[in-house]
């Protein structure tokens, strides 16, 4: 600490150094640099909010790597690669000429998705659906007529698979809406929406290819709550919950009482009964009567007999009022 203080011939060198201009003793004033934000983007940290939809990506591949082997009669392999969210623009840019857009629908979720074929992969697939091998092509060109009914009914295939993978968090109902070939003729949302988008890898012996899924954000928005972590390990509670008390309540013992009938007598009347005097019910054994579980009406039935026991046969559910169902 004492070879940090300055003595007096330091002290009054500094001082004749600042009063000749030698030494700047003002600070240099800069322009703050300031980073641009766009408050109406959403933020790529959004993606957290998804995080229920992994479950989705890994039954789509395990139904998608079924339904190719068997619909191409050959051992094929479909992998989950990646998940981003990126803008739309980016998105589709991304894509060269030609690639199989299939433009679908999701309901009841509002807005279009999109799948995306890579072009390698499309013409192997279609060759292997012909009964070839599905050697890469060395040049890529435009998809004839024919091609495109083959990758329609490709198309078809996936999407088919994706719905049933969707039913493990919200069922929906896929429907194709449009196909193209280029890029610039795909339109979903605005080119700064933001976009997720689902990789999948598809490999065979003799080729490999990425299939897309790209879902818009405000497509997901209203289900968001349903697609979050926390949402699914609160509903796995619920669900252990529900089993358990399920379970409990099947052991649970309660009273069941058939009624044959009700009447009302006077105090007199009934304290001058007598041995073998008959009381008159309103009903009779054509009529229903009302079956109750710990004193709650909830069934109508008729009464009879079976194998010598006393019985009755269920007609109709009551609700708590008394009312039918």
């Amino acid at each position: 600490m004492p070879d940090q203080i300055l003595t007096q011939e330091e002290i009054d060198a500094l001082l004749s150094a600042m009063d000749r201009g030698d030494v700047d003793v003002e600070q240099e004033k800069g322009e703050p640099e300031a980073t641009p934000y766009n408050l109406t983007s959403q933020n790529t940290m959004l993606r957290d909010q998804f995080s229920a939809l992994e479950e989705v990506y890994d039954k789509f591949a395990a139904l998608l790597n079924s339904a190719l082997s068997s619909l191409l009669q050959r051992s094929i392999e479909v992998e989950f690669v990646s998940n981003e969210m990126v803008k739309y623009q980016e998105c589709i840019h991304a894509f060269s000429t030609p690639t199989s857009f299939i433009i679908f629908t999701m309901e009841p979720l509002i807005g279009s998705a999109l799948l995306a074929i890579e072009p390698g992969l499309v013409f192997s697939l279609i060759d292997c659906m012909f009964g070839g091998k599905g050697k890469p092509l060395n040049r890529m060109r435009d998809f004839t007529q024919l091609e495109q009914r083959m990758i329609h009914k490709l198309a078809l295939e996936m999407l088919g698979q994706l719905q049933k993978a969707w039913q493990i968090i919200q069922p929906v109902k896929i429907s194709v809406k449009k196909t193209e070939s280029k890029p610039e003729y795909v339109h979903l949302v605005s080119p700064n929406d933001m976009m997720v988008v689902i990789v999948f890898a598809v490999k065979g012996k003799e080729f490999t290819g990425n299939v897309h899924i790209c879902i818009s954000y405000l497509m997901l928005e209203p289900i968001k709550e349903k697609l979050s972590s926390k949402y699914q390990r609160e509903k796995d509670i619920e669900n252990t919950w529900s089993q358990q008390l399920q379970r409990l309540l099947q052991d649970t013992p309660v009273s069941l009482i058939a009624e044959l009938g009700r009447t009302q007598q006077t105090v007199g009347a009934i304290l001058n009964l007598q041995r073998d005097d008959v009381i008159l019910l309103p009903t009779g054994p054509e009529d229903s009567i009302v079956v109750s579980v710990d004193q709650v009406p909830k069934y109508l039935a008729y009464p009879g007999v079976i194998k010598g026991n006393r019985a009755v046969e269920i007609s109709e559910m009551l609700t708590l009022n008394g009312g039918a169902v």
